[in-house]
């Protein structure tokens, strides 16, 4: 009788174990996320997270913070991917690291961007169904601002206009602030740092649906251009010698590969997904289809990362295996 207990017990200790060891094997590791702070790249996360979790199997996280945060996060191993980095605003902070082995560039994410001082087209053209003239048909460059500062004014400072530029945090912040000096614009405006992504592009909105008169920093893809008609000002044409630190970044910014990048850790621990995000590529304007999706219809990012991913079919699927393409699809219809 005993004998037959300890058989039992046996067996029951030995499955105990071998299921302990299968959950183990079957468990993957969490692939975190950064977040530097703007829709376009939650909204690529959004879509590498649906992919990854769905289609392969992987948990997902999100770590949030300033550019340089996340990015010394992904140097240091506590992220593992991120999905858009604008490169050549970070420069050798990218570029050095890479060299290093410390982060690898999977793919360019896409290529066909903007940024840099936008003001609303009404502001030059006017806008007969709006019934707004036209108050400043000269302006054409961020030289020409000095002209119109009056038209800019800062409520909190008069004497001067107000460039609504990026908010802090941001390596492009430190950029339009040399920029604002070099161009000498500092003699006319003040440069103002809003709080963070949303309260930019909430300035810039209440300004236009009022008609009013708004100078400010932004970039393309994003719902704002999706849905606004604004004009970039023009600069001095890009060149490397002119965007420097020392030289107060004096030119355009240049249309960049917008690059993913993930530790050096990660080919190790999925492979499978460094090679997913290896064909990960997508257009400005795909983004701002999806943002301007998002705003109208008052969804968060994860909502349209999955109405990207059910509308795109013809654009993801090429990035995946058929089985994985599959099993994504069947999750989110």
């Amino acid at each position: 009788m005993k004998n037959k207990i300890f058989s039992v017990i046996l067996i029951l200790l030995i499955s105990i174990i071998l299921i302990s060891l299968t959950v183990s094997a079957a468990a993957k590791d969490k692939i975190v996320f950064a977040d530097p702070g703007w829709d376009s790249v939650r909204f690529h996360n959004g879509v590498a997270q649906t992919i990854i979790e769905e289609g392969y199997g992987y948990p997902t996280e999100v770590i949030s913070g300033s550019t340089a945060a996340t990015f010394l996060g992904l140097k240091e191993g506590d992220i593992d991917a991120y999905m858009e980095i604008w490169t050549t605003n970070l420069g050798d902070t990218y570029y050095g690291p890479i060299k290093e082995g410390i982060i690898i560039e999977t793919s360019v994410n896409f290529n066909d961007n903007a940024q840099g001082l936008y003001v609303p087209t009404y502001m030059i053209k006017g806008d007969s169904k709006r019934g707004i003239e036209a108050t400043t048909p000269d302006l054409k460059t961020i030289y020409d601002l000095k002209d119109c500062w009056e038209l800019l004014k800062d409520e909190e400072d008069p004497s001067k206009g107000r460039i609504y530029g990026s908010p802090p945090g941001w390596k492009v912040d430190e950029i339009l602030r040399a920029k604002v000096k070099s161009s000498n614009l500092d003699e006319y405006y003040n440069y103002f740092s809003p709080g963070s992504d949303s309260a930019l592009s909430a300035v810039i909105v209440a300004a236009y649906e009022k008609g009013e008169s708004i100078v400010a920093y932004y970039w393309e893809p994003t719902w704002v251009m999706g849905m606004l008609d604004m004009t970039l000002l023009e600069d001095e044409p890009y060149s490397a010698e002119k965007w420097t630190e020392e030289n107060g970044y004096a030119c355009e910014f240049a249309a960049m590969d917008i690059a993913i990048a993930v530790n050096k850790d990660l080919p190790e621990r999925a492979p499978e997904v460094v090679e997913f995000l290896s064909h990960y590529h997508t257009t400005s304007a795909m983004a701002s289809a999806a943002l301007s999706y998002m705003m109208k219809n008052e969804c968060d990012t994860r909502d349209a990362a999955v109405w990207f991913l059910k509308t795109r079919e013809d654009v993801w699927t090429k990035w995946v295996p058929e089985e994985i393409a599959e099993k994504v699809k069947e999750a989110i219809n």
